[in-house]
């Protein structure tokens, strides 16, 4: 049993943490002298996996600590963000309402549908709107339209999930030296780059084009979190495949031969991009051979 699950006691019979461990057997890695394992956080939940329960566990207390009743946040029509934090309110018995991005779907599409199931109430944002969704003039129109609810950022991230995600190195039992993640908000590379001991590293993969930006949102998440920037880690650029939620032949080729090798279907949006990238990184010489490295799957395969 999860210490202080607060409102996720429903969620407790499901829950996988620590996480189960796995290690790559794979030919081109030991060639490199690399060792790899993977902490299959895709696991801990079907319906709030990976990354997802991390970022929403503290929020999730401090909602229940505040006595809201409902749970507001935003993303786009095929978030995996809102199907995750519909889930965890339903479990937790929150009322859950999802700000969707742009024009309304109809039909839903399995995300939102799946939102839906869960009892979230969806509402649709025009783009210039959704742009300025932090502005104070615009969640004071939601509340007005919504009543009172517990703020959960799109994509869940702000300091209690950079907590939640600090917690994943002293789940890991085997001596390391390096441990990679995938970057869309920077707020699990922030929290696992916190939680390291001395001699270890984190590297994060940018799943966005341009993501540069992500190095400067690390470090304030840090700062904001923790008082301070760890300064152990660094964030690799060129593994982004054209963009987010960008999916080129090369990207399917690459999940087609891992599910194949080692029976496992990478998630094609963050997972299968870090992958590609730590494999890349070995045949270049990165690692230095003995190096053990743990790669975080952060999150299950999305729909095709």
């Amino acid at each position: 049993m999860i210490a202080d699950l607060g409102p996720w006691e429903q969620l407790a019979p499901g829950l996988r943490v620590p996480s189960p461990m796995e290690y790559l057997r794979d030919d081109r890695l030991r060639d490199r002298g690399v060792q790899v394992w993977l902490k299959r956080d895709d696991l801990i939940h079907p319906e709030v996996p990976g990354n997802k329960w991390r970022k929403l566990k503290h929020n999730l207390v401090a909602a229940a600590r505040q006595n809201h009743h409902a749970l507001l946040t935003f993303g786009g029509a095929y978030s995996n963000h809102l199907r995750a934090t519909a889930a965890a309110g339903h479990y937790g018995g929150f009322s859950t309402i999802g700000i969707v991005r742009g024009e309304r779907c109809v039909p839903l599409n399995p995300s939102l549908a799946d939102a839906a199931r869960l009892g979230m109430r969806l509402s649709y944002m025009d783009r210039v709107t959704y742009r300025r969704k932090s502005d104070p003039d615009v969640i004071a129109a939601l509340e007005g339209d919504f009543g009172p609810f517990y703020l959960v950022p799109e994509g869940g991230t702000n300091e209690l999930a950079v907590r939640g995600c600090a917690e994943i190195p002293a789940e890991i039992e085997q001596d390391f030296e390096v441990i990679c993640c995938p970057c869309g908000t920077g707020g699990t590379l922030a929290g696992i780059a916190a939680g390291l001991g001395p001699g270890q590293r984190a590297v994060g993969f940018s799943a966005l084009k341009g993501g540069e930006f992500l190095a400067r949102d690390v470090a304030e998440l840090q700062q904001r979190t923790f008082g301070a920037c760890s300064g152990n880690w660094t964030m690799e650029y060129g593994f982004h495949f054209g963009g987010f939620a960008r999916r080129p032949a090369g990207l399917g080729m690459f999940i087609t031969d891992f599910r194949a090798r080692h029976g496992l279907t990478l998630d094609w949006v963050y997972v299968a991009k870090m992958m590609y990238g730590l494999y890349a990184l070995a045949e270049r010489g990165t690692f230095e051979p003995g190096s053990r490295v743990i790669a975080v799957i952060t999150g299950p395969p999305g729909p095709e």
